[in-house]
């Protein structure tokens, strides 16, 4: 472990200068106070893959932001049991649901504290106006708060809850009732995604007097274990426990996310020490880590990487060419090249361990052949040119985007199509897919609740399709309809039933490549304790400890592992 003096000289030096980083922290003083051994134990340093796109998750959609936001900032109105899928109280301590499934009627705490900073003292505890603060601003168009920070909520659109929420209305100061157009199954799962996190509306009304209501999307305030401190963009983010937390929790004071985007730079830190926690290491990393009896924190991933298509650009609007190309690429040299077999091939855009997964789906036949014979049929027998959009950060379910993309690269030459692999950084990247500059897109998803829904909606529906994450911008009215009676029954059976029949839709039109699901992994130094990986990806500070013991240097030298 590093104590503060240190990092304070860390986090002043460019990440990806990582050695020279430590030539400098050399020459750091040390607290030499009685409590420094303390302090050391108090500061927990998490090398993650990216920046931020928001400190605000309704805003955005990726997972670097809802991990730099949802579990450390705030709080939403239920949350997940830690290390499961099982819904629990979290800022609601309890709710109820009417027999036609309309009206969720919700309960709050009635202590919860919100942070400070330099610019708002709260005075008085989170309340219902605050959770309609929270949500209206999303749903009512004419909110003060609509436009602010462009006024896109992906998510919160692409579940259509514009349409599905009626009104939310105070029953009390700490009650509010959500009254739906219709009965959505997988309502309370919606309310425990990142985007649902609840805001201080205090907070946003003093913003806005002084005339600056964008700054409650960079200055956050929220409920959760950590307050928001300072951010260098591409640098470092720094919390600090927030002691008035509403759960009383074994907390580290401080929290740092150095910010090193290359997987082999964030493994270098990890390796000297200056990292405590590692975020998505590479498949040679997890195998030099096996070897050198390194902390490994794994649990299945509830995600899905894929390979787009555009619909909307020629000549991806035609289903026969969309077919060939999936059958083109060799997923399993894939496997083998970029997820080292630690990863399993994808057939459905849902993963295996769903209740929803449909088992007689027939796998993606690879034969270049057939793809040939396909592209002669549809008109296409001398070829074309595309591109291929390949995302730049490492993430659990697509740990090298650039490697496969290159590797399509050359599958898609032997039935003459020329692609050319185009990236950029990952805000701009994220923000040219969503206007549909791409032809083709190489990206995945990690689910931010358990229901099967979180995937069919937000990455096909014809809703996201226009405003949301789906970038294949495929909209299909039989797909569409089939998950809308799925969203809408209470039970799982006939639910099972709508989705297995999307499953099909989805197989026969390919609007993507499925390609992969994969664990979710981080590495910790071995005085780490008690962090949690959930299913659905998050990963929580909340309960983390650090012993006095330090991280032993790797014993095996594994080329570019090291």
């Amino acid at each position: 472990m590093i104590n503060d003096s240190v990092y304070n000289c860390i986090i002043r030096t460019v990440p990806s200068l990582a050695a020279v980083a430590l030539l400098l922290c050399t020459a750091c003083t040390p607290d030499a106070s009685p409590e420094s051994s303390e302090k050391s134990r108090q500061l927990l340093v998490y090398c993650s893959e990216g920046s931020p796109d928001s400190f605000n998750p309704q805003l955005v959609t990726s997972g670097t932001s809802y991990d730099a936001t949802a579990n450390i900032i705030y709080n939403q109105l239920v949350t997940y049991k830690p290390g499961t899928t099982e819904i629990i109280p979290s800022l609601a301590k309890s709710w109820s649901i009417s027999d036609d499934g309309l009206r969720y009627t919700l309960n709050l705490r009635q202590d919860v504290p919100f942070h400070s900073n330099q610019l708002f003292t709260p005075s008085r505890p989170l309340n219902a106006d605050d959770v309609l603060f929270s949500f209206n601003r999303q749903r009512l168009s004419n909110h003060p708060y609509h436009g602010i920070s462009g006024g896109r909520y992906p998510y919160f659109t692409a579940q259509s809850l514009d349409q599905l929420i009626k009104d939310i209305r105070k029953k009390g100061k700490y009650q509010v009732e959500f009254i739906l157009t219709r009965p959505e199954s997988p309502f309370l799962s919606i309310l425990a995604t990142p985007f649902a996190s609840i805001l201080s509306a205090e907070y946003a009304a003093q913003l806005n007097k002084m005339k600056h209501p964008e700054w409650i999307d960079s200055k956050p305030i929220g409920t959760g274990p950590f307050r928001f401190d300072r951010y260098e963009p591409d640098a470092y983010i720094r919390y600090e426990r927030f002691d008035n937390y509403f759960v009383q929790s074994q907390r580290v004071k401080n929290l740092v996310f150095a910010i090193t985007p290359d997987a082999a730079m964030r493994f270098a830190r990890f390796s000297a020490g200056e990292c405590d926690v590692m975020s998505y290491p590479l498949p040679v990393h997890l195998r030099v880590a096996q070897k050198n009896d390194l902390d490994i924190v794994q649990t299945p991933g509830l995600n899905v990487a894929y390979w787009a298509f555009n619909t909307e650009k020629p000549p991806f609007h035609d289903a026969k060419v969309r077919q060939a190309l999936t059958m083109a690429i060799d997923r399993e040299a894939i496997l083998q090249t970029v997820y080292d077999r630690q990863a399993s091939l994808a057939t459905n855009p849902i993963p295996p361990s769903s209740w929803a997964y449909n088992k007689n789906i027939n796998k993606v036949t690879f034969s270049k052949r057939q793809a040939l014979e396909l592209l002669k049929e549809a008109g296409y027998g001398n070829g074309f040119t595309i591109d291929i959009w390949a995302m730049p950060i490492q993430r659990a379910y697509n740990p090298n985007a650039r490697k496969m993309a290159e590797m399509i690269q050359q599958d898609l030459a032997d039935i003459n199509v020329e692609a050319r692999i185009i990236t950029y950084e990952w805000g701009t990247f994220l923000s040219r897919v969503a206007q549909g500059l791409h032809h083709s897109v190489l990206l995945g998803w990690n689910a931010d609740n358990a229901d099967p829904n979180n995937f069919f909606s937000p990455l096909l529906s014809c809703t996201s399709a226009i405003s949301g994450n789906n970038y294949s911008k495929w909209c299909n009215r039989e797909f569409d309809e089939l998950i809308l009676k799925a969203r809408t029954s209470s039970e799982q059976t006939v639910r099972k039933r709508y989705y297995d029949e999307a499953q099909e839709v989805f197989k026969q039109q390919a609007p993507w490549l499925t390609i992969a699901h994969a664990n979710n992994s981080v590495l910790v130094q071995h005085n780490v304790h008690g962090l949690i990986i959930s299913p659905i990806g998050n990963i929580s500070f909340e309960g983390v400890t650090i012993s006095e013991s330090t991280s032993s240097e790797l014993t095996d030298t594994e080329g570019e592992a090291k």
